[in-house]
């Protein structure tokens, strides 16, 4: 995926935040958070959309940080219907100034995948205004499970992807949670929930939004 991997750690309410680090293979332009699927369902930061968006990411020149959710590998706590969850990543962007100064100057693009859009969503101005993080330059939500969760309303420049077949998340239900913001929803073609066979599409879909986002950067 990069040229290096590392882990670090933060501190949410619930205890350790074990985080996995992707690397580009040069100097980071900036940084992305990408969130992973519903943890009582097998969700994990190295589930193949989140890891494919990670891709998408390093090969843009981001660093990329993929926590485990609490209650998963080594983060500590216990599932809390995304409350909690929202919690413990908004504790981990007040924390990522101080351990990462200069890349938290730099542009950042705020990803998730399934349950992880519906904590991205409550990560977001004017949700989490007192961040010290700046407003993300992107945001790319997929498999947003506006039919399960309440997922909040997004950027304009959000980039919102879903699977013309998805049996978990129905088309519709997206259609219906974008259509009063006015945000435009791109449809991958007999694509499921988990993008089995499409991970290439997505990827493209992904790489193309990041640079048009950070053309100016």
């Amino acid at each position: 995926m990069a040229n290096k991997d590392t882990h670090d750690t933060f501190t949410g309410q619930a205890g350790v935040i074990d985080c996995a680090i992707d690397w580009p293979s040069e100097d980071p332009r900036g940084w992305a958070l990408l969130l992973h699927p519903h943890p009582l369902y097998g969700g994990t930061r190295d589930n193949k959309v989140v890891t494919t968006l990670a891709r998408a990411c390093t090969q843009a020149g981001l660093m990329v940080v993929r926590p485990n959710f609490r209650g998963i590998g080594k983060s500590e706590g216990e599932y809390d219907e995304g409350r909690g969850e929202a919690l413990d990543m908004k504790a981990l962007l007040e924390q990522f100034g101080s351990k990462y100064p200069a890349l938290a100057k730099l542009p950042f693009v705020l990803g998730g995948f399934s349950f992880g859009t519906a904590v991205a969503s409550q990560l977001l101005p004017p949700h989490h205004s007192e961040s010290p993080i700046a407003p993300p330059a992107g945001v790319m939500l997929v498999g947003t499970a506006a039919e399960r969760f309440e997922v909040n309303n997004v950027p304009e420049h959000t980039l919102v992807v879903h699977g013309e077949l998805d049996e978990t998340v129905s088309l519709q239900s997206v259609f219906d949670w974008a259509r009063p913001q006015d945000l435009p929803v791109v449809v991958i073609p007999d694509a499921s929930h988990f993008f089995h066979g499409k991970l290439v599409a997505l990827k493209d879909v992904a790489s193309r939004y990041l640079a048009l986002q950070l053309q100016h950067t």
